[in-house]
């Protein structure tokens, strides 16, 4: 193995992005598996992408303002749709999320039938390119990320059904811009998942989990020439089982 294939200036601002998705995502998605709404990132997620396609489309820059304000207005729109659809049908909220998410996803795909580069912006939505994160961006995106964690750990009480919904949805716009739809739905739900029988010190070691992952990931995926996104999946997913075989095991009592 070359040492020299381990890049700091490429590998550590993608570990920070990593760093600033797990620190928000982990108790946002503790929240979303208490509710039972776990397939609700995917679907802002993709109506957030739509929202890219749609700016895309109009000849907006890729990394101008027009483009996020439109992935994040069409992410909110989504957010009050499923706040309404709460309200509405509580019992078959799962449910409706699954269609929203089907809907938005065949939408995407018809947006970018006519476009050249419609696998390549599809792959990019989906997988991510947290190895090419700009580390100018980072700064924007920790100031956001700042301020979720502000209004969650402060005012999560009073934020009710339509705060959560729309936090939510500002979370996950930055975010599947940042490391890609999968990564989002992975940091979301596998640390809080593993560690949901845990009675104290859940929060750290979700947060723990999701790091390592992060690092771990993108030193393997680096040395092996791996997609970085997938890569740190698959690890996140083993890291967890490991973490969750260990919380669970029976404490042996020692003999006298």
């Amino acid at each position: 193995m070359n040492p020299g294939v381990f890049d700091l200036s490429i590998l550590l601002p993608a570990f920070v992005a990593g760093v600033l998705v797990t620190a928000t995502h982990v108790p946002l998605g503790m929240q979303v598996l208490a509710r039972g709404i776990v397939f609700i990132d995917l679907a802002i997620a993709q109506i957030a992408g739509c929202g890219v396609l749609i700016a895309d489309q109009l000849g907006f820059e890729p990394e101008g303002a027009a483009v996020q304000v439109a992935a994040l207005a069409a992410a909110l729109a989504g957010a009050l749709l499923l706040t309404w659809t709460e309200r509405l049908w509580p019992e078959v909220q799962e449910a409706t999320i699954g269609v929203v998410f089907v809907l938005a996803a065949s939408g995407g795909v018809l947006l970018l039938a006519s476009n050249v580069h419609g696998s390549e912006h599809l792959r990019d939505l989906l997988i991510g390119q947290i190895l090419w994160v700009q580390p100018g961006r980072l700064l924007w995106h920790a100031v956001v990320y700042m301020a979720i964690l502000v209004l969650w750990f402060g005012w999560r009480e009073r934020l009710g059904r339509a705060g959560f919904y729309g936090l939510f949805a500002i979370a996950v716009t930055v975010s599947v811009q940042l490391v890609g739809l999968y990564l989002v739905f992975a940091t979301l739900i596998v640390p809080p998942l593993a560690t949901r029988r845990m009675l104290q010190g859940r929060l750290a070691a979700a947060w723990l989990l999701g790091i390592l992952a992060y690092a771990s990931g993108l030193l393997v995926s680096t040395a092996l020439d791996l997609p970085s996104g997938p890569t740190i999946v698959w690890l996140m997913a083993a890291l967890a089982l490991g973490g969750y075989a260990v919380s669970t095991q029976p404490i042996k009592e020692s003999l006298p």
